[in-house]
C-alpha cells in the first residue's frame, strides 16, 4: 500500500483577511512532491484557511490513490487537535470543513500530526504564493509557482507547542553546542538573538508605581515618557504583505476549542510553589526552583528570583526549547488612571472608561494580526477581566482567573493622589517608600508580599501553560514585578520602570532555569 504525507498550511492577512491556502502531497519513502495545491479563497480567518488548505491536500492524495494510507502534518495544533478528536469543534465555519476533510479517506487510514512552522515551509510559501496572487487580482497558477524550489531541505526543530522564541532558540541552541576547530564553542554573550538578558543589563528606566503612577514624584524616581516603541514584539507572528512571508502567519486560535485553557485556579495550591520551568526528563526539577516562596521581606523576594534568575549550568549549553511565553497587558484606562490615583484590589474596583474600552480594543485588534497568544488569563478586578474580555472575544479565546495577579492592597490610601497620602500619612508614605516589607496604613500589602504572591502565580501558570503563549491581563505592580524578577533586580526597580495603560510587555521563560525579557512597556498599538 502506499504511502503519502500531506503538508498544508493557510493564512489571512487580517484574521479575517485576504486568504489562501497550500498543499503539498510527497511519497513517504522518498520525499519527492507528488502534487501541489494553493487558491486564494478570498476573505477568511486563518483558522478556516488552514481547513481549506487540508482539504485539498487530502483530496489531492485521493487522486493519486484512495487506497492510500496518509500522514497529515500541519503548523496548526487547532486543526492537528480537532481532527484528531481530542478538541471539540465549536467555529461553525469550520464544523462542516472538518466534517468534509473527515470523509475525504475512510477511517484509520489518515493519521494527523503536528510540527512547527520551520517545517512546514513549503505549504506555507504555496499559501503566500497564492495570496499574493489573490492581491494582484489573480488565482495562483502552478506554472510559476517556485514554492518546491525555494523550499529548503527540513531541518529538526525542537519538538513541543509553539512558542513565539522556538525558531531562535532552535538557531542559539545549535550554535551553542558547535564546535569550531576541534574545540568546544567559546560561550556567547546572550544578545538579541537569544532573547537572553546580558549579565550586569541595565534595570534602569522611566518610573511609575501601581495604577496612580503614585512615586513619580517621590524624587527617587527619574522622569521619563513613554515612547511607545519596541525593538521586539512579543511574538513573530504578524502577516506580511510581502511576496516571501513563509513564517509570517499563525492562527489567533490554537486552543482547545472546549474552549477552556487549563485553569490556573484549578491547579492545587500547596505550600510549595509549583517549579517555575519544565521539569527534565528525569521528573526532578533543578534545586534552584525548588525553593518554597516562603516567609517575608527581601529574603522572600531574593527566593523568588532565583527560582527563575538562576541558570543550572553557568555557561554551558542549556535546554533552550520552546519557552512558556507571557505576554503581559496592563488593563486600559479607568476613570481613576488620569487622575493618577491609588487603584488596587482593596478599593472601589472600577471599570474601564470609554477610553479604557477603546485601547482594549486596539490591544485585541493588534494580538489578532500576531495571531500567537493560545490562552488569556486575568486578574479578577472588573478592569482587568473586562480588558480580558475585549481580548479574548477577538481572539475566540476563554478568559481564566488567576486571583494572584490582582493588584496591591493599598490600605487607606485606595482612591487618593499622591499628593493626598503626602498630607495625610506623611510618615507612613516614607517608610513605605523606604523598605519593600512594609505596609500602607491601614493594612494594606506591602511589595514584598505582593512579589511573593505574584511568584507563586507565576509558578502555577507556567505549569499549567508550558511552552506555550499566555496573555496575562492584569496591573502595574503585578507585570513590574514579574520583569524584575525575570532580570534578577532588587524592590527599589519598581520605581524606575514606567508602564502606561494598556501597554504590552513580555517575559520568556525557558525549561533550563532562564527568563527572557522579550518586551517592555509597547504601547505602539494605541497609535
Amino acid at each position: 500500500m502506499r504511502e503519502f504525507v500531506v503538508e498544508a498550511d493557510g493564512g489571512s492577512r487580517g484574521n479575517p483577511g485576504p486568504a489562501g491556502y497550500g498543499a503539498v502531497v510527497s511519497d513517504a519513502a522518498t520525499g519527492e512532491t507528488l502534487a501541489e495545491a494553493a487558491e486564494y479563497i478570498g476573505v477568511a480567518t486563518n483558522n478556516v484557511a488552514e481547513y481549506r488548505g487540508l482539504l485539498a491536500g487530502l483530496r489531492a492524495a485521493r487522486d493519486l490513490d484512495p487506497e492510500a494510507r496518509v500522514h497529515v502534518r500541519m503548523d496548526s495544533k487547532l486543526v492537528i487537535e480537532q481532527m484528531s478528536g481530542r478538541w471539540k469543534i465549536k467555529h461553525p465555519a469550520m464544523k462542516p470543513l472538518a466534517a468534509e476533510a473527515a470523509t475525504v479517506f475512510p477511517p484509520g487510514q489518515v493519521t494527523y500530526e503536528w510540527i512547527p512552522r520551520e517545517r512546514n515551509t513549503h505549504a506555507d510559501r504555496l499559501a503566500n504564493e497564492a495570496m499574493d496572487a489573490g492581491k494582484r487580482g489573480e488565482q495562483w497558477s502552478p506554472a510559476a509557482s517556485r514554492a518546491d524550489l525555494d523550499t529548503p531541505p527540513a531541518v529538526p526543530a525542537p519538538e513541543g507547542p509553539p512558542g513565539d522564541a522556538t525558531a531562535g532558540a532552535a538557531l542559539v541552541r545549535a550554535a551553542m553546542t558547535s564546535a569550531t576547530d576541534g574545540r568546544t564553542t567559546e560561550p556567547r554573550t546572550p544578545g538579541a538573538a537569544d532573547g537572553r538578558p546580558a549579565p550586569g543589563g541595565d534595570a534602569g528606566g522611566p518610573a511609575s508605581t501601581e495604577d496612580a503612577d503614585a512615586t513619580a514624584s517621590t524624587g527617587r524616581a527619574t522622569a521619563g515618557r513613554d515612547t511607545g516603541t519596541s525593538a521586539e514584539r512579543p511574538a513573530a507572528g504578524a502577516r506580511s504583505d510581502g511576496p516571501d512571508s513563509s513564517a509570517a502567519h499563525r492562527p489567533a486560535t490554537d486552543t482547545p476549542a472546549s474552549g477552556k485553557p487549563a485553569p490556573a485556579r484549578d491547579i492545587p495550591a500547596s505550600g510549595k510553589p509549583a517549579p517555575a520551568r519544565d521539569t527534565p526528563a528525569s521528573g526532578k526539577s533543578a534545586p534552584a526552583r525548588d525553593i518554597p516562596v516562603t516567609g517575608t521581606g527581601a529574603d522572600a523576594d531574593r527566593r523568588a528570583a532565583q527560582a527563575v534568575a538562576t541558570p543550572s549550568s553557568g555557561w554551558a549549553p542549556a535546554d533552550m526549547g520552546a519557552p512558556a511565553t507571557f505576554v503581559l497587558l496592563r488593563h486600559g484606562e479607568t476613570p481613576l488612571t488620569p487622575q493618577k490615583r491609588f487603584s488596587g484590589s482593596g478599593g472601589s474596583d472600577p471599570s474601564l472608561s470609554d477610553i479604557g474600552r477603546e485601547q482594549a480594543e486596539k490591544v485585541a485588534a493588534a494580538l489578532a494580526r500576531r495571531g500567537t497568544v493560545q490562552a488569556v488569563v486575568a486578574s479578577p478586578l472588573a478592569r482587568t477581566r473586562e480588558t480580558a474580555g475585549i481580548v479574548a472575544a477577538r481572539l475566540g479565546l476563554d478568559v481564566a482567573v488567576e486571583e494572584g495577579l490582582r493588584e496591591t492592597d493599598f490600605g487607606a490610601w485606595e482612591g487618593l493622589t499622591f499628593g493626598e497620602v503626602r498630607e495625610r500619612h506623611p510618615e507612613d508614605l516614607n517608610a513605605w517608600l523606604a523598605s519593600p516589607d512594609v505596609e500602607p496604613t491601614g493594612g494594606g500589602e506591602s511589595f514584598a508580599a505582593t512579589a511573593a504572591r505574584v511568584a507563586q502565580a507565576r509558578d502555577k501558570l507556567l505549569a499549567a501553560y508550558r511552552g506555550r503563549t499566555v496573555l496575562l491581563v492584569t496591573h502595574v505592580t503585578p507585570i513590574k514585578t514579574l520583569i524584575r524578577l525575570a532580570l534578577g533586580a532588587p524592590p527599589e526597580a519598581l520605581y524606575r520602570m514606567e508602564l502606561s495603560a494598556a501597554s504590552l510587555s513580555a517575559v520568556a521563560y525557558y525549561a533550563d532555569g532562564n527568563a527572557s525579557v522579550r518586551l517592555f512597556n509597547d504601547t505602539s498599538h494605541l497609535r
